[in-house]
């Protein structure tokens, strides 16, 4: 299966929503509770991938060679907002629709989303999650993140870090 990434439009609201809800709820429902669809989130994810203060990428599949392009997983970046530190990049939110786990598309939205921080010349990011979400934490460690002992909302998120540093980018 080949991956493409591609900057979000405004159009991609409805199936990006989808993935971010559906990922929700297979990955950390029981967790934090279920989310549903609706046009309000839609709309939120419109605003969002189309004037919000993040980047965004989605990442496509080609499943049937013959079919167009379909969203499978998306990933947005930007300023950290806690703590706020204008030097601290952030990982604002990575989905992948739970039919295409373990199938490369995380890594792959990940990849992109160090390298757009590191470009932007933030020199270390932070992520939040859901204490308790093993999967999630486990591909955040596989893809560098650290644990740095932070947590919120009473305990029921935690952060990790990720130095951008040693990325290979072109700082010039």
């Amino acid at each position: 299966m080949a991956i493409g990434i591609r900057e979000a439009r405004g159009t991609d609201a409805e199936r990006v929503t989808r993935i971010y809800v559906e990922s929700w709820n297979a990955g950390f429902g029981d967790l934090m509770g279920t989310i549903r669809l609706d046009e309000a989130r839609i709309r939120r994810w419109e605003n969002d991938l189309t004037s919000g203060r993040n980047r965004w990428w989605v990442a496509e599949t080609t499943e049937d060679t013959h079919g167009p392009p379909r969203i499978v997983g998306l990933v947005g970046v930007g300023p950290s907002r806690d703590p706020i530190d204008p030097k601290l990049g952030e990982l604002d939110t990575i989905a992948v629709d739970p039919t295409h786990w373990r199938g490369g598309v995380g890594t792959a939205l990940m990849r992109t989303a160090l390298r757009a921080l590191a470009e932007s010349g933030y020199r270390e990011a932070v992520l939040w999650t859901v204490t308790g979400y093993a999967r999630g934490q486990a591909f955040y460690e596989a893809t560098g993140w650290r644990r740095d002992g932070n947590t919120r909302d009473d305990g029921r998120q935690l952060s990790f870090r990720h130095s951008l540093r040693d990325l290979d980018v072109d700082r010039g």
